[in-house]
C-alpha cells in the first residue's frame, strides 16, 4: 500500500486515476483550488483533500506526488513537492504507465471524445470481453468517469491532446474524431497540433480510425496500421450512418460498413452528432469482437456523459440541455442539434467562456456561433491556469456578437435574468464552474 497526493484532484482525469489508486487499496489524499460536486464525491469514497494552498496541511508518509499541469507553477504545494525528494508524476504519465501492457483503445481528438469513450466503455464492459475505463466525465451508465474490470485486458481511455498528454499512451486501437484548432498556448499553430495528431496515431499498434473529415496527412501515417474513416453521412468512408431517423428524442439509424449493412440501431441520447460517434463507437466495438447482439444492446442502453448533451429538465413547454462545449465548433455543433431537435423554439444559450488566451484566440469565431442562438447570456470568463489578458473580458465578446438579444450577467443573478426571459430551451455551455450553477439552474426551473 502507497500514499499518492494528487495536485488538482478536482480535475476529471486526475480524479478517474484517484479512483483508481483508491480502488487498490492505497491511501489517496488531494488539493484544489475549489469545492465541486467531483471533490465532493471523491471525499464521500474516502479521499481527504484539501482546499487551501498550505504544505503545513499535507499528510506524512507521502510516496508519489501526481500532478495536472494546469496547476500554476507558484503553486505552494507544488513548490515544495519540488524542492523535496518526493517523485513527482504528471497525470498522463500516470495514465501512460497504468496502461502500458494493455489491450488500450484510445480516443483522441479536439470534440466527441468524451461521448465516444463513454459509449465504447459502456457497450464493451456490458459484453463477454469486458473492460477498464478512464474516462473524461461522469458517466451516466456508470455514475463515475472510472470503471474496472480485473478479467478484461482492455482499457478504454480518453486521449487528451493539452500538453501533448496523449503522446505517453500505447494504444492498440486510436481513433481521430476532429483536429480543430485549440490548446494553441502549447501547440502555437494549428500544423504543430496536426503532427502531435499524427504522431499519436504513430503510437497505435494495430488500428486507426480518423473522421472521413480530419484534414491529416495519411502518407505520415505508418504502413503497418489498419486504417479506416467513419462519418454520419456520405459514402467516402469505411463506416458511415444512413437513413436516420429521430421520434420523440431516440435517433433510429443504419450502418455500412466494409463487410455488411447493419439496419436500425436504436440511440436514446440526444443530439445528431451523437449518432456519428455512435458510428465510431460501434465499428470499433465489432472490431474487438462483440457480437452484434451485444453491439445493439449496449448502445439502445447507452444515457450519456454529464455535461455532453445532458437533459438535465423537459417539460411541455421548456426544455433545459447543458454541455461542456468551450469551443466554437463545438457550440455550432450542439445548437445546429438542439435547432434539428427543437425547430420551432426559441433557444437561449449561457456560456462561460474557459480561458482567456482561447477566448482572444477565437474572439469572432466565438461570436458568429453564439449568433446561431435566439438569445445569448454571458458570464465572466473562467481562467483556469490562466491570469488575465489585456482587453479580453466576457463584455468585448458581447460587443462582436451581431444580434440585439445579448446579455452580460454574474453568476449571482443568473436564475433571476433567465426567469425574466421566459427560455423555451435552455443551454448552459462550458467548461469551466458554471457546472456547479447546473444544479441551481435545475432547480429552479424544474417545475410549471
Amino acid at each position: 500500500m502507497k500514499t499518492y497526493y494528487f495536485l488538482g484532484i478536482g480535475g476529471i482525469g486526475m480524479s478517474a486515476i484517484a479512483r483508481y489508486f483508491l480502488q487498490l487499496g492505497n491511501k489517496v489524499y488531494g488539493y484544489d483550488l475549489t469545492e465541486s460536486p467531483l471533490t465532493d464525491n471523491e471525499s464521500k469514497e474516502g479521499i481527504e483533500i484539501i482546499y487551501e494552498d498550505n504544505p503545513d496541511l499535507l499528510p506524512s508518509g507521502i510516496d508519489s506526488c501526481i500532478y495536472t499541469p494546469a496547476i500554476p507553477q507558484d503553486n505552494k504545494l507544488f513548490e515544495y513537492f519540488k524542492a523535496s525528494n518526493i517523485p513527482m508524476l504528471k497525470r498522463s504519465e500516470v495514465l501512460g504507465e497504468i496502461t502500458f501492457g494493455k489491450r488500450c483503445i484510445a480516443i483522441s481528438g479536439s470534440h466527441g471524445k468524451t461521448t465516444t469513450t463513454s459509449m465504447i466503455a459502456h457497450i464493451l464492459y456490458n459484453t463477454s470481453i469486458g473492460c477498464s475505463a478512464f474516462l473524461g466525465g461522469i458517466s451516466k451508465n456508470f455514475h463515475s468517469n472510472f470503471v474496472a474490470d480485473k478479467n478484461s485486458d482492455w482499457v478504454v481511455v480518453e486521449a487528451d491532446e493539452f500538453d501533448r498528454s496523449f503522446l505517453r499512451l500505447t494504444p492498440e486501437i486510436a481513433a481521430i474524431t476532429a483536429i480543430d484548432a485549440d490548446h494553441l498556448d502549447i501547440y502555437g499553430t494549428k500544423d504543430e497540433l496536426k503532427k502531435a495528431f499524427i504522431d499519436f496515431a504513430n503510437l497505435s499498434s494495430s488500428a486507426l480510425f480518423t473522421k472521413a473529415e480530419v484534414d491529416i496527412d495519411d502518407q505520415a501515417i505508418k504502413e503497418s496500421l489498419q486504417k479506416y474513416t467513419y462519418t454520419i453521412r456520405g459514402v467516402d468512408a469505411d463506416y458511415y450512418a444512413i437513413n436516420i431517423r429521430s421520434y420523440n428524442g431516440t435517433y433510429y439509424f443504419d450502418m455500412r460498413t466494409p463487410d455488411k449493412i447493419y439496419y436500425d440501431f436504436c440511440l436514446n441520447y440526444g443530439g445528431v452528432h451523437n449518432v456519428e460517434n455512435a458510428v465510431l463507437a460501434i465499428a470499433i466495438c465489432l472490431i474487438c469482437g462483440a457480437t452484434e447482439e451485444e453491439v445493439r444492446k449496449n448502445l439502445a442502453t447507452f444515457s450519456g456523459a454529464e455535461r455532453r448533451f445532458d437533459l438535465r429538465v423537459k417539460r411541455k413547454n421548456f426544455v433545459y440541455i447543458d454541455d461542456y462545449a468551450h469551443h466554437p465548433k463545438e457550440i455550432s455543433t450542439l445548437i445546429e442539434s438542439v435547432r434539428m431537435q427543437y425547430p420551432d423554439k426559441k433557444i437561449t444559450g449561457v456560456f462561460q467562456p474557459h480561458l482567456y488566451s482561447r477566448t482572444r484566440d477565437f474572439m469572432d469565431e466565438f461570436a458568429r456561433s453564439l449568433e446561431l442562438l435566439d438569445e445569448v447570456v454571458l458570464l465572466d470568463i473562467y481562467p483556469a491556469r490562466e491570469k488575465p489578458l489585456p482587453f479580453i473580458t466576457s463584455q468585448v465578446l458581447l460587443h462582436r456578437i451581431n444580434k440585439m438579444d445579448k446579455y452580460y450577467t454574474d453568476k449571482e443573478n443568473l436564475c433571476d435574468l433567465l426567469e425574466a426571459l421566459y427560455p423555451q430551451v435552455l443551454l448552459t455551455m462550458g467548461a469551466g464552474d458554471i457546472a456547479n450553477l447546473v444544479p441551481q439552474i435545475e432547480k429552479r426551473f424544474a417545475n410549471e
